[in-house]
């Protein structure tokens, strides 16, 4: 293990990595996972980069992990911000300092991507990653974090990524 986490943007090619990352993420966090729909927003996110940016985290050339950006903009906050939407590093690597280290990076990406603003969720329950958030600076609100769909999901995708 090296004593610290590399990162490189994910391609198309990387899809279905971040697929089986996902799934892993996913059932730690208790998530319900089904691949086909996940792939279509995947795809969509690496192939439009006005919608945020994936990284896998490295230990040297193996991936260990995976972070995704997904962009907004907010009046409140002033301008361009981001939701760390999804931030996986297989267990071995967690307790470490590789998660500090990788919000680190993701921090000074977002920060060269002209974002002001980061915003992250964490399940209940997750105390150390909370204690990770809180420590590097992340505050909670007073307010509840509700969702809604509002579109359709993705089910048809016309461009397919090639495994390597």
């Amino acid at each position: 293990m090296a004593d610290g986490p590399q990162f490189r943007v994910a391609e198309t090619s990387d899809g279905e990595l971040l697929l089986d990352f996902m799934q892993a993420y996913y059932a730690f966090d208790g998530h319900g996972y089904d691949r086909e729909k996940a792939r279509a927003a995947v795809i969509e996110l690496l192939q439009n980069p006005n919608c945020g940016r994936a990284w896998l985290i490295l230990d040297g050339d193996s991936p260990v992990g995976y972070a995704v950006l997904c962009f907004g903009y907010s009046l409140e906050w002033l301008g361009r911000d981001a939701f760390v939407d999804e931030f996986y590093l297989r267990e071995e690597y967690r307790g470490r300092g590789w998660g500090k280290k990788s919000m680190t990076f993701l921090e000074d990406a977002a920060r060269g991507l002209g974002v002001r603003t980061l915003h992250l969720e964490v399940m209940e329950g997750n105390s150390a990653a909370l204690h990770l958030y809180e420590t590097i600076g992340f505050h909670k609100h007073q307010s509840a974090f509700l969702s809604k769909k509002n579109a359709p999901i993705l089910r048809h995708v016309t461009i397919e990524w090639t495994s390597a």
